[in-house]
């Protein structure tokens, strides 16, 4: 859980509190994930592709708009984490 929390702020700090829903049910859209998790402690996130099929549908379309705002949460993130240590 704390995990969860650790990426949720870092959303937060990118895209804005309302944007980012802190209490989304269990699911089982990464078991492949859980294999990882096992090893290191973290939490899967969703990044909000916009209107378009589900992922591995043939017709997904991933949203390239998306990606600076996946690098901005990858960066705010490991700045959080690590603090000054980036400096």
């Amino acid at each position: 859980a704390d995990k969860v929390g650790l990426a949720a702020d870092a959303a937060a700090a990118v895209a804005g509190d309302a944007n980012v829903d802190r209490n989304l049910p269990a699911s089982m859209g990464g078991e492949d994930f859980a294999f990882m998790l096992e090893q290191v402690p973290g939490a899967m996130i969703f990044a909000g592709n916009g209107p378009s099929a589900e992922l591995h549908h043939p017709k997904y379309d991933f949203n390239d708009d998306l990606i600076p705002w996946g690098c901005s949460y990858w960066t705010t993130l490991v700045r959080q984490r690590l603090g000054n240590a980036t400096a």
